[in-house]
């Protein structure tokens, strides 16, 4: 099961490649008893090889900048055509037009179910709301032993008295220079 880490990650990349104007933005979430290499691909395809290098761009600065994740690995981005980052929970590829049709990912990755961004956004949704949910249930109790705690510790830390700062006076040295 994805985190939700990794959801935002996804759903970050996704907007970045919404920015620089992807065409055909796919989620396949994999299979994990096929695929134990990552969750998710996140495949597009941009018009030119300039704009697939612009998208990925996007997508490595954005997630640097919200969540300070670099890609393990990128290869391709010199040549533009087939763009691949990999993020270990989630695997970026954008495409050419043409190099998508010839290698069909999604083809290839037919027991993987195709998500959209509202689904991927519902499902951030509702595990922050569940962890929101579970956090009330398991704090109360907590807070009081805190309180209890912080009240002893603050009447010994009265009871002890605070060392004083031992303070130098640093003279400088005198040189003397001989003549020549």
């Amino acid at each position: 099961m994805p985190s939700t880490e990794t959801n935002q990650l996804l759903a970050a990349a996704v907007a970045a490649c919404e920015d620089k104007k992807a065409e055909d933005i796919r989620i396949l979430a994999l299979d994990p008893a096929e695929s134990g290499l990552t969750d998710y691909f996140l495949i597009c395809n941009g018009t030119n090889e300039r704009q697939n290098v612009a998208i990925t761009d996007e997508i490595e600065i954005r997630l640097k900048r919200e969540f300070g994740v670099y890609p393990n690995s990128v290869e391709g981005r010199r040549q533009g055509e087939w763009v691949l980052m990999d993020y270990v929970d989630f695997i970026v590829h954008v495409f050419s037009a043409e190099k998508r049709a010839f290698y069909g990912l999604e083809r290839l990755r037919k027991s993987a179910t195709s998500l959209t961004i509202s689904d991927l956004n519902a499902e951030i949704k509702s595990a922050i709301t569940s962890s929101r949910e579970k956090k009330k249930r398991g704090s109360a109790p907590a807070k009081k032993a805190v309180r209890k705690t912080a009240t002893k510790s603050s009447a010994t830390a009265k009871k002890i008295p605070a060392k004083k700062a031992v303070s130098k006076k640093i003279t400088p040295k005198k040189t003397t220079r001989l003549k020549k």
